[in-house]
C-alpha cells in the first residue's frame, strides 16, 4: 500500500509545529508569490524603522545603515512569530501583527543601545573651560584657529587641513574632542580671526562652513558624525566664542581627501598627536579595528558606540585621560598671544 505524500490536516487556529511543517510542505506558487512580495516589503518597513532609530539616537550612539537594518529585520521576524503563537486565524498584514512586530523592533534596538549605554558612567557636569583646564590629552585636542595664520597674519589654507586630519584621527580612533579658539598652552584667544575672514561672522555661518570643510574633505557620511557647538568667552574685555568639534569613533573607516590629484590618507589619533598610516599599516589597523562579516561589524559597532558617543562625553573622557597620563592643571587664561 503506498504511502500518501499529501500533509496531514490539522487543527485551524494557533500555529502549531505541524502547522509550520504544513506550510512549508505546501505545494504550489501561492507561498512563492507570498515570499517575493513580503521580503522585499519587510527590508522597506527595515530600514525606515532602521533610520528613524538612527535619527532618535543621533546624539547618544552612532548606529550604521546596515546595523539598523539587521536588527529591525531581526525584530520584524521575532514579531511575526510571536503573532503566529498568540493570536488565532492570523494574518501578516493584521493591524495587531504589525503591531507586534513593530513593538518587537524598538525593543531590539532600544535594547542594543541600552547595552551600549550601560558602559558608560553618568556624565559630570563641566564644559569647554574644564577642557581647557585639563589641558590636552589623546582625547582633546587644541587650536588657535582654523583659518587665520597668527604668524603671517593671513588665512592659511593647510590650518584647514590640520582642522580636517585631527577630526579624521579623533574618528578612526577611541573619539575625542577639538577645541578652536584655544592655544597649545590653554589660552583662550576666541574665534575673531577666523570671524574676520567671513563676510557674516557669526557662529552659524561658522558651523556652516566647518561642515563643508569636512564634507569636501572626508565624505558626507563622515562629516555628520561629530556635533559642533559654541561657548560663549571673553577675551581682553570682548565678547568671543570657542568652538568645540565633538567626534565619537566611527564605525566604519574614514579617509582624508587631501586636495587634487593626491592620493586618500588614512589619520589615526596616538598619544597627543595625530600620525598618518602608509599602506600596510593602515590596511592592518582597518582589518583589525573593522573586522569584516555581519556578526564581527555589529561587534565593532558595539564597541565604537562604547568608546565614544558624540557631545557631552568630552568631559568623562578627558578626565579619564587626565587622571592617567597625569597631565599638569592650566590655568584658564584670556589674554591675547603675544606678537612673534
Amino acid at each position: 500500500m503506498l504511502m500518501s505524500t499529501r500533509a496531514k490536516p490539522c487543527t485551524r487556529g494557533r500555529i502549531t509545529p505541524c502547522t509550520i511543517v504544513n506550510l512549508m510542505r505546501a505545494p504550489g506558487p501561492e507561498s512563492l508569490i507570498v515570499l517575493g512580495i513580503g521580503l522585499p516589503v519587510m527590508l522597506l518597513i527595515a530600514f525606515l524603522i532602521g533610520q528613524i532609530a538612527r535619527w532618535i539616537v543621533r546624539r547618544r550612539i552612532t548606529l550604521t545603515t546596515p546595523t539598523t537594518v539587521v536588527l529591525s529585520v531581526l525584530g520584524l521576524s521575532l514579531g511575526l512569530l510571536l503573532s503566529g503563537l498568540i493570536f488565532e486565524d492570523s494574518r501578516p498584514w493584521s493591524i495587531e501583527v504589525l503591531l507586534l512586530s513593530i513593538a518587537c523592533t524598538v525593543l531590539l534596538l532600544g535594547l542594543f543601545t541600552l547595552v551600549a549605554r550601560r558602559f558608560q558612567p553618568p556624565l559630570p557636569e563641566g564644559g569647554i573651560f574644564e577642557l581647557v583646564r585639563l589641558g590636552e590629552s589623546h582625547l582633546v585636542e587644541f587650536k588657535s584657529s582654523a583659518r587665520w595664520n597668527l604668524h603671517t597674519k593671513q588665512r592659511d589654507e593647510r590650518l584647514e587641513l590640520v582642522i580636517a586630519k585631527t577630526v579624521t584621527g579623533f574618528l578612526n580612533a577611541d573619539g575625542g574632542t577639538l577645541l578652536i579658539g584655544v592655544s597649545d598652552d590653554g589660552r583662550v584667544l576666541g574665534l575673531e580671526r577666523d570671524f574676520s575672514l567671513m563676510q557674516r561672522p557669526d557662529v552659524d555661518r561658522y558651523e556652516l562652513w566647518l561642515r563643508d570643510l569636512l564634507s569636501t574633505r572626508l565624505g558626507q557620511n563622515a562629516a555628520t558624525l561629530p556635533v559642533i557647538d559654541f561657548t560663549p568667552a571673553v577675551v581682553d574685555g570682548a565678547p568671543t566664542f570657542v568652538c568645540r568639534v565633538s567626534c565619537p569613533s566611527s564605525p566604519v573607516p574614514v579617509y582624508l581627501n587631501a586636495g587634487r590629484n593626491e592620493r586618500s590618507e588614512f589619520w589615526v589619533r596616538t598619544g597627543n598627536s595625530t600620525r598618518q598610516l602608509g599602506l600596510e599599516e593602515t590596511a592592518e589597523y582597518v582589518m583589525l579595528r573593522w573586522p569584516l562579516g555581519i556578526g564581527r561589524t555589529m561587534a565593532a559597532q558595539l564597541r565604537a558606540a562604547v568608546r565614544g558617543n558624540g557631545a557631552g562625553n568630552d568631559v568623562r573622557i578627558a578626565r579619564g585621560a587626565h587622571s592617567i597620563t597625569r597631565f599638569r592643571r592650566r590655568p584658564v587664561h584670556t589674554t591675547q598671544p603675544s606678537p612673534e
